[in-house]
């Protein structure tokens, strides 16, 4: 099966989108799939095309260079003038989605969107979502298949766009990591953060609520893992706080697994007091590693929580409370259990069941524009 997956961002830069295909996309090659990748470059700085892990990427030149928008009219160009058995969108929250979709429509291709919805930390791109999601209404509703990565998000877009719940399913982000490198031991002490640093994942409060936790716990150390517009801000604010020798702030390539898996591994606690996460990639790779996670209870979070997966705290907790619950978890060294936890196997092999599904013909055949269609398979 001929696949393309269309995003505004991919290898080799690190996020939530990009580690989902770069984990299911190569499953799907080593079971037979032509798996293209058709993304952006707003830099000029990468190559045009190339072949990573079995799968073809191409980069479309997108602007402005220095903000999230990704306006790329190449994409359109590029999907009118491809031929797929079927394109799937991952993520909708850019220029991309929409350039995209429209080229779908009228290719006659059927294409499917995963949400892979995030906050923002920009308050006028959130006070446009709403309308956002009401322009995009008319083209979300002539996918042959809606994907939410948690039930949350299949539930939340279901009664923004006014869609029926039925006509979305839920298939989760994966788990898994490289198992830890030989050595490599907990530090009681390290509070680890990883994100995009934008002021919405809330890297931000970690740090303020840092001089109460070393009251209490005077060797705690926290990292914070990610690039993105919101680090000098950061770096701002940790010497302002006079933090310098305790928060250090890094990347590490999306490519480079197993570094990741180490630096998890040997973390005493993982925490992210983000404001808006669907199903957070990062969030299940600490979990995969049996290290606690605390979190605040928002949005995908809170299912999160209400599972007995993470910890949970109120997204508008003062940093002495934030302090106060980060120090219990260092001092209560909890163990976290063996759990059953969503794979990329099991997220590969949903994909491909929805893509045959879709291709050969047994979902409901699109209806015109605005006109609705029969349920799908339910979540």
């Amino acid at each position: 099966m001929r696949i393309l997956m269309v995003a505004a961002r991919c290898h080799p830069l690190m996020g939530g989108i990009e580690t989902h295909i770069q984990e299911v996309g190569p499953r799907l090659v080593s079971r037979g799939h032509e798996v293209d990748i058709l993304t952006t470059d707003p830099t000029g700085d990468l190559p045009v095309e190339e072949t990573v892990r079995g799968m073809r990427l191409r980069r479309a030149p997108a602007w402005p260079k220095n903000r999230d928008l990704y306006i790329a009219p190449a994409i359109y160009r590029a999907i009118r003038q491809g031929e797929w058995d079927v394109i799937h969108f991952q993520g909708y929250s850019t220029f991309v989605a929409p350039i995209g979709l429209c080229a779908a429509v009228q290719s006659g291709t059927p294409f499917i969107i995963t949400f892979h919805s995030g906050g923002h930390s920009s308050r006028l791109r959130n006070m446009v979502r709403r309308s956002q999601h009401a322009l995009l209404r008319p083209l979300v509703n002539r996918a042959d298949r809606l994907i939410g990565v948690s039930q949350f998000e299949a539930d939340f877009f279901s009664a923004r766009m006014g869609v029926p719940r039925e006509r979305f399913i839920v298939i989760p982000n994966g788990a898994a990591m490289p198992c830890p490198s030989v050595g490599v031991t907990v530090d009681r002490h390290l509070v680890l953060s990883v994100g995009r640093l934008e002021r919405y994942k809330g890297h931000h409060r970690i740090v303020a609520a840092f001089p109460e936790l070393l009251r209490r716990i005077p060797d705690a150390r926290l990292h914070i893992v990610g690039t993105g517009p919101y680090e000098e801000d950061l770096r701002r604010l940790v010497e302002t706080l006079g933090l310098e020798k305790r928060v250090t702030i890094s990347a590490i390539p999306g490519s480079d697994r197993q570094r990741m898996a180490d630096l998890l591994a040997g973390a005493g606690l993982f925490a992210l007091f983000s404001e808006y996460e669907a199903h957070p990639v990062a969030v299940m790779e600490a979990l995969a590693l049996r290290r606690p996670v605390l979190v605040s209870t928002t949005s995908g979070l809170l299912e999160l929580v209400e599972r007995g997966l993470c910890r949970g705290v109120p997204i508008n907790s003062s940093s002495q409370v934030l302090a106060a619950a980060i120090a219990e978890e260092l001092s209560s060294r909890r163990q976290v259990p063996d759990m059953v936890l969503p794979d990329w196997e099991a997220c590969a092999q949903a994909l491909g069941e929805v893509y045959r599904e879709v291709v050969g013909g047994s979902t409901p055949v699109r209806l015109p524009l605005e006109a609705g269609m029969p349920p799908a398979e339910p979540a």
